[in-house]
């Protein structure tokens, strides 16, 4: 069994799910991202999703964007994402998924990527651009090494589509909550629901949703379904306007409601 299955496993056995944590590395500079996703985990984060800057991030909303933008002029390299992962292994238990477009991991070479992941501590990837049919050369590496493979399914996937997806992710499947860009909503999408009911339905044992969530509440309401809530806009805004110290807060806001 993966890290991340055993977190999930865990938290599923005292009666709820995981808290999944979404925050830029390298924003608003390296040792700040660190410290912020150190937070995170403090605070009652279960697993982080460290995402690596992308000059095209077209999964990400206009939060993340800001961000993930002035990482890049800050100048981050692909070599910061590694540094961070190994400075927060060394300081918390969490296990950390690096959120990656897939270009950056070609251009790095896949094996080596992978092979770099894996002595830094890291536990795998969620690669929102990368379908499984075109996913060979990862599936072997993350299947030489043991890293998690993290693929999405949409509310618009097939049945055959989920299935896939089902069949070649590893320590849970991202169920996206709604059609669009990342961003916090007033309203998750009831579309969840019904897609981690059919991710279920084709054999599914950790679905994990994420896209627009935005609150306590809504947290508690998806854990009523799914097996993990995934939060990234919400604390890519409070590090913004408010830095580690609003990372925290915000944090511990989502995993106890206070």
């Amino acid at each position: 069994m993966s890290r991340v299955q055993d977190v999930i496993a865990q938290r599923k056995a005292e009666g709820t799910g995981a808290l999944v944590g979404y925050l830029p590395v390298g924003y608003p500079d390296l040792q700040t991202s660190i410290e912020a996703a150190v937070a995170l985990v403090d605070n009652g984060v279960d697993i982080i999703e460290l995402g690596i800057p992308y000059s095209d991030p077209v999964m990400d909303g206009v939060v993340i964007q800001q961000a993930t933008q002035q990482a890049l002029a800050g100048g981050f390299k692909l070599r910061h994402g590694f540094e961070a992962v190994a400075a927060i292994t060394a300081r918390v238990d969490a296990p950390i998924l690096m959120m990656t477009y897939w270009n950056p991991v070609i251009q790095f070479g896949v094996d080596r990527f992978a092979d770099e992941l894996l002595a830094v501590g890291g536990a795998g990837l969620i690669t929102p651009d990368l379908v499984p049919d075109e996913g060979a050369d990862w599936l072997a590496a993350s299947e030489r090494t043991g890293l998690d493979r993290v693929f999405l399914a949409a509310p618009s996937s097939t049945e055959a589509r989920l299935k896939t997806v089902v069949e070649s992710s590893r320590g849970f499947v991202y169920a996206v909550s709604t059609m669009g860009i990342t961003g916090a909503r007033s309203d998750v999408d009831q579309a969840a629901r019904s897609l981690v009911g059919r991710l279920r339905d084709v054999g599914a044992t950790n679905a994990c949703v994420g896209v627009g969530i935005s609150s306590p509440e809504q947290v508690r309401e998806i854990l009523g379904y799914a097996d993990g809530a995934i939060v990234g806009s919400l604390l890519v805004k409070a590090l913004i306007d408010g830095g580690v110290d609003a990372v925290a807060r915000t944090a511990a806001h989502l995993a106890t409601g206070k």
